[in-house]
């Protein structure tokens, strides 16, 4: 892998540097462009960063292994920052001036709803390789993260079960927490619990005295953290020297913050977390990856679902534009629509929906320990992302580009 380095330009830009993995001979088509834009720098560095080598390692291996069909991946990378304005920039940017044949691009749904309507301006083709709140039905779309009819479908009724019907929400300000609340309010409910309690938390905010007051005054069984962010995990240590006490269920820490290792034990003792990898995970084909990333980075602290989800969607590329012999996008949904796109990596099979093009996964029930390490007390296997089309959501017959929620689903065809 050759490295480019930026200009002093470019780098005060927000371009922190391209990297061209260059395959052993360039194939006469020339080599295929992938853009990645991804936070190594910002409030969620510390969860994003093992994405782009995630996707380093993939192209690696890919190139080692020929190209996708003959051509050498050429990767054009930006640091985003953890701001949606260099989304936006980096996203005209890589379509128009870099002419990438896709990007992996985003970690919060904000950066996310930043770019989406850039990528369908210009018909590009984008995957998004977070864990999420779900929703977004689109055609230049591909997601590969975890939606909630799979974190929240099987976590909620399981904690509700295990501890109580009482549950108590805290939730980041933004659509991915308002977004995630709602499905945890509608599934409490279908399984005859109660909200004591709900605080939507503004990004930035470090200080959680009143909101465990708010806590300690009711009669939750449990809290539900949806908190992001370096600022908002200090709620978990504060919570701990305040003897809260209750166990914690969430969809999104450990699995990308990988908090547990971050923080000192007890403080995420008893939290249940719903993902789809962490590398944790005792199968052959994880600890075989988790073998070959740090063999590429030995340093690397933790890798993280949104690492494995990154890995597969470099896999699943290779193997759509090798189906349709081309990058031309509509070749890809084509070959999409058939409904057989799938790949066995390091969390399992997974395949892509078609109606939604989000992806099945593997659930894995993560219970941190006092000492934080980690067990798993419940794995659900194969859960696809039935939610959107279920909900009248099917990209093979029309592209609304829109995301839904459970109050607001598709409309009625």
């Amino acid at each position: 892998m050759t490295r480019i380095r930026p200009t002093l330009a470019s780098l005060m830009a927000g371009a922190a540097l391209a990297l061209v993995a260059v395959a052993p001979a360039v194939a006469q088509d020339g080599p295929i462009r992938i853009g990645v834009l991804e936070d190594q720098s910002g409030d969620f560095a510390a969860a994003t960063m093992v994405k782009v080598h995630a996707i380093e390692l993939a192209a690696k291996e890919i190139n080692d292994a020929g190209g996708i069909d003959g051509r050498p991946v050429e990767l054009v990378i930006y640091d985003t920052q953890s701001d949606n304005r260099r989304y936006q920039e980096f996203m005209r940017r890589v379509l128009q001036s870099d002419k990438v044949d896709v990007v992996f691009a985003g970690f919060s749904s904000a950066s996310r709803e930043a770019y989406r309507p850039i990528v369908n301006q210009f018909d590009g083709l984008a995957f998004y390789n977070n864990q999420y709140e779900g929703g977004v039905c689109d055609n230049n779309m591909i997601v590969t993260g975890a939606v909630p009819e799979q974190q929240f479908s099987t976590l909620i009724p399981w904690m509700m079960e295990e501890y109580g019907p009482n549950v108590y929400t805290l939730a980041a300000d933004y659509n991915f927490g308002q977004i995630s609340a709602e499905w945890v309010r509608q599934i409490v409910e279908e399984n005859g619990g109660t909200m004591v309690g709900e605080e939507f938390i503004p990004l930035g905010v470090s200080q959680f005295g009143q909101t465990i007051q708010n806590i300690q005054a009711t009669e939750a069984d449990f809290v539900v953290t949806l908190l992001v962010g370096a600022a908002q995990a200090s709620y978990y240590e504060q919570a701990a020297s305040a003897n809260v006490g209750l166990p914690m269920a969430s969809s999104v820490n450990v699995g990308q913050g990988y908090e547990h290792k971050r923080f000192t034990p007890p403080s995420l003792a008893n939290m249940f977390v719903t993902t789809n990898y962490i590398e944790e995970i005792d199968t052959p084909a994880s600890k075989a990856f988790v073998e070959r990333f740090r063999a590429m980075f030995p340093d690397e602290p933790y890798i993280n679902q949104e690492a494995a989800n990154s890995y597969i969607a470099m896999n699943l590329y290779k193997q759509m534009v090798e189906r349709a012999g081309s990058t031309d996008h509509d070749a890809i949904r084509t070959v999409l629509a058939e409904g057989d796109v799938c790949f066995d990596g390091p969390s399992g099979n997974v395949c892509l929906d078609p109606k939604s093009q989000h992806m099945s996964h593997t659930i894995y029930l993560a219970k941190v320990n006092d000492d934080h390490s980690i067990a798993f007390p419940k794995v659900w296997e194969d859960i696809k992302p039935y939610w959107l089309g279920e909900a009248g959501c099917d990209l093979t017959q029309n592209d609304p580009s829109a995301q839904y929620t459970p109050s607001s689903p598709p409309p009625a065809q």
